[in-house]
């Protein structure tokens, strides 16, 4: 009978609106209750303390946006429009004393955990180590700090044994960065891998850094590509002659050069300093020069300095010259604009793609649900015609390109448009 009546005393002493064995209702956060129980003074707790405030639900979002930054404005210089002056040395190769790539295969060590993850690095370094003499087996070695490396060079004509040469090495595996790499002893060979040309060793300059931490890294330009300063040596010569074995000297146009009118005011020029040993070949690139028979061949280079010496005056070239990966464009001095107009809208979308997590709160029996948000925004330009008048000269051109007010992306599309529509007057290459 005691013990009843102290429960009643006990129930009626709660705070209202509670009941025993149910928390009272607190804030909402998140579909969560959370309740505190009381703790006054002589009283017993009656009601189930630990439940959890479900938490803070992510609210950012992923966002994409498309900037288009200010023209630059230039002030217009038309400039000299006639044909220039130039040195025949600048317009054409003399044949015979073209550059000579060699290349091969090396191992860089002394990496900082690096390297490549494969067998290729050790299956190298064990060829290497057999050559001194030493057997180890293949599972015991460790590729974290080595790296195989292609490894080439550029040999120029008339370079003698001895005689250094910068070297390239660039990574074929899957190692991340060259920098505090050395490059152990590489031969260079010719295309064909069938005669050693050069040989290379050395520590690697690499113009980049990596810096990493555990969530986070920063990277400065490519640092699985290296050089060697002056790391190669020439071991063998290659021949070169400026004659040919029939006594001729042979001049090939440069690329961009090769017009017919530069090789025929070539030849004219030689031959007004040595009347008639001078002809352009059928193929319109080349001009084919006779060496006189009485002249030793220790003169033969003093003659050719003389050709080379002089000036002849060349053509400009109606070529755009455009690059779609890189938004580049060359334009050539006898570009020039028939009239017509032109229309052009660029269509804009962006899209932000954003991860959101859904966290059930604690007790309540859900389940964490990761939910995709997709945001699409298309903005498609709405540009009237313009008209285009006829252009006569490169600064014309400029200025009238200027006025559609396009990037540089898009007006490499309208320049290929306006050329195939007969509107540009010039030839288009890519590269």
């Amino acid at each position: 009978m005691h013990l009843l009546t102290i429960t009643l005393a006990a129930l009626l002493a709660a705070p209202q609106g509670s009941t025993q064995g149910t928390a009272p209702t607190g804030t909402q956060n998140g579909g969560a209750q959370s309740s505190t129980a009381p703790a006054a003074s002589g009283q017993g707790i009656l009601i189930p303390a630990g439940s959890v405030e479900a938490p803070t639900q992510p609210t950012g979002s992923s966002t994409s946006t498309f900037r288009r930054g200010p023209r630059g404005t230039n002030p217009r210089n038309a400039g000299p429009t006639g044909m220039i002056l130039a040195p025949v040395r600048s317009l054409v190769g003399v044949r015979g004393m073209e550059d000579n790539h060699v290349w091969g295969i090396g191992l860089v060590d002394g990496l900082s955990g690096t390297g490549d993850s494969g067998d290729l690095a050790k299956q190298l370094l064990r060829n290497i180590l057999l050559t001194q003499g030493i057997v180890v087996d293949e599972s015991d070695l460790e590729s974290e700090n080595l790296a195989v490396v292609r490894v080439e060079g550029t040999i120029s004509a008339g370079m003698r044994p001895g005689q250094v040469i910068d070297v390239r090495v660039s990574t074929i595996g899957d190692a991340t960065s060259l920098v505090g790499g050395n490059l152990a002893f590489a031969e260079l060979f010719d295309p064909r891998g069938e005669t050693v040309f050069a040989t290379a060793s050395g520590p690697i300059a690499v113009g980049g850094f990596t810096a990493e931490g555990a969530a986070a890294s920063a990277t400065k330009n490519h640092t699985t590509v290296g050089t060697l300063p002056m790391g190669g040596k020439i071991e063998r010569e290659i021949p070169t002659n400026v004659v040919s074995d029939h006594g001729f000297i042979h001049l090939d146009s440069r690329k961009g050069q090769d017009t017919f009118g530069n090789v025929v005011r070539i030849s004219e020029a030689i031959n007004g300093l040595y009347p008639n040993v001078a002809e352009v070949l059928p193929d319109g690139k080349s001009v084919k020069v006779r060496v006189p028979e009485d002249l030793p061949s220790s003169a033969h280079v003093a003659y050719l300095d003389s050709l080379l010496r002089l000036s002849v005056q060349t053509d400009n070239l109606a070529r755009v010259v455009i690059n779609e990966r890189t938004g580049v464009i060359v334009m050539g001095g006898d570009v020039r604009l028939r009239p017509g107009a032109i229309g052009h809208g660029a269509i804009i979308i962006n899209i932000a793609e954003t991860q959101e997590v859904s966290q059930p709160g604690g007790l309540s029996g859900g389940q964490t649900q990761a939910v995709d948000r997709t945001q699409v925004d298309v903005l498609e330009e709405d540009n009237p015609l313009v008209l285009i008048p006829e252009s006569v000269s490169l600064a014309e051109v400029v200025e009238v390109l200027n006025t559609l007010g396009a990037s540089p992306r898009d007006l490499i599309s309208i320049l290929t448009a306006m050329s195939e529509g007969g509107m540009l007057v010039a030839e288009i290459r890519r590269m």
